[in-house]
């Protein structure tokens, strides 16, 4: 969405009564406009300011307007232009056009038609805006791994494109592990599904489960499945993930909370690529790729026995680190863009314009949610917003994090960036900003409410109930 979609205006003509008398005109139906008597004004204002529509008369003193005309198509070939002219003829007009005129006007203007120009002008250029996006979209992968993964992935910064060419390594090895690590919200299945579908494989089976979602006791069955009556409700044979993804890949989804009695277990199927279901003695051949993702540090939990040195080692073999959104604040503007033009077109909202004030005051916030919180931030914004447009008005952030040093991370320290601490943290400050309304606290993480109560639980973090929570 181009922040600056209010059109800048410059009235050139040597009669200042018509050029006041235009200016008044567009800076009441809010247009920014500009007036020039002469063409060297008309040449000053043009080099200062970024003009969208030029009104040129097609007599100037000393000047030809037909003249003006091809220079400023030569020199600023994004300013559409409209002709106008007491003294026209259909030559004259031809000539215009062909010169790159986008309408001939006669004097006097009436009002109505000027306006009808307008919006076909208006109309054309957000055209040639939203052509422009497309093309400059910042989104690092083709439309066809677009397709596979349900969304783009966008970005411009440094370190986005580290990542995306660390997976698209990984990608062509297809008996490689990868671990992708980083913050709640910073994408990490995204990249996942990426390797995946930039692989050579990309044709089968991309399994997925979260190992915080679902409860020990039926998480041996989704990974080996089960034969028809192993347990209580087995009433058929059921093929585990190892085996639906043959030849494919299997993502762990928050990798920490995998039981410790079971890890030993999926160890064993990772090394040898045979499983065997629960309640079955039939060994099953099966090759599969693993991609783990987790937005706490493995090591600590190792010194902690929570989770086996011999799996980490085994999942390890890549690794993949994706900033938070923070550190990374040059790809706020272009996913702010492409959240804003999804959702629109979703609700069937159409938002034509984003202010500067948007962007300036993202740019401060310190995005504990990260880019899930954007996204959420963002359609909320499109939801509430009045008319066509976002201002800054429309984004409503805990004052926790903005701009506030006290809680930033830092990007290392003597054993590395300590996730589990920073996300306590994020988690505190949020419940203390939201006044411990725990749906509140997540909407400003970013984050569902079941997803924040497993998490309060998980760490041990005592809160207030407030009422009605």
């Amino acid at each position: 969405m181009n922040s600056r979609s209010i059109l800048n205006v410059l009235i050139l003509d040597d009669e200042v009564d018509f050029t006041e008398e235009l200016k008044d005109y567009f800076n009441n139906s809010g247009f920014v406009s500009y007036a020039a008597n002469t063409v060297e004004d008309g040449y000053r204002l043009l080099s200062q300011y970024d003009i969208d529509l030029l009104i040129l008369d097609i007599r100037l003193p000393g000047a030809n307007g037909l003249d003006v005309l091809k220079k400023v198509k030569s020199l600023y070939s994004g300013i559409e232009v409209i002709m106008v002219s007491a003294h026209g003829d259909m030559d004259t007009v031809i000539e215009a056009i062909r010169l790159g005129a986008f309408d001939y006007m006669r004097k006097p203007l009436r009002f109505i038609d000027l306006q009808i120009a307008i919006e076909r002008t208006r109309k054309f250029l957000f055209m040639q805006q939203k052509l422009a996006r497309v093309e400059e979209k910042n989104s690092l992968i083709n439309k066809n791994i677009q397709d596979s993964i349900g969304r783009h992935f966008v970005g411009k910064s440094s370190q986005i494109q580290k990542v995306f060419e660390l997976a698209k390594t990984a990608a062509q090895y297809t008996d490689v592990n990868v671990l992708v690590t980083g913050e709640s919200g910073t994408g990490k299945e995204i990249i996942a599904r990426i390797i995946h579908y930039m692989g050579p494989h990309s044709d089968n089976y991309f399994g997925a489960i979260n190992c915080s979602s679902i409860t020990e006791s039926l998480m041996e069955s989704e990974f080996f499945g089960h034969k028809k009556g192993a347990f209580t409700g087995a009433v058929c044979d059921k093929k585990g993930l190892f085996e639906l993804c043959n030849e494919g890949t299997l993502f762990l989804d928050e990798i920490a909370d995998m039981p410790y009695v079971l890890q030993s277990k999926i160890l064993r199927a990772i090394e040898e690529k045979v499983i065997t279901r629960v309640g079955d003695t039939k060994l099953i051949s099966t090759i599969f790729r693993v991609i783990s993702a987790t937005n706490v540090e493995l090591d600590s939990l190792v010194e902690e026995k929570k989770f086996r040195l011999d799996l980490l080692h085994r999942l390890n073999t890549l690794y993949i680190h994706i900033p938070p959104l923070r550190d990374r604040t040059e790809d706020i503007a272009p996913l702010l863009i492409d959240f804003t033009e999804d959702f629109a077109k979703k609700v069937n909202k159409p938002i034509e314009r984003i202010s500067e004030g948007v962007f300036d005051k993202l740019m401060g916030y310190r995005f504990p949610g990260n880019i899930r919180e954007l996204k959420n931030m963002t359609e909320r914004a499109i939801i509430l917003c009045n008319g066509h447009s976002l201002s800054a008005d429309d984004f409503t952030l805990p004052a926790a994090y903005y701009n506030n040093p006290a809680v930033r991370v830092p990007e290392k320290d003597s054993n590395g960036v300590k996730l589990i601490a920073h996300e306590i943290e994020y988690i505190r400050k949020a419940l203390e900003e939201a006044k411990y309304n725990q749906s509140l606290a997540a909407d400003f993480l970013g984050i569902s409410r079941h997803a924040l109560i497993r998490k309060i639980k998980k760490f041990g973090i005592t809160i207030v109930k407030s009422e009605g929570d």
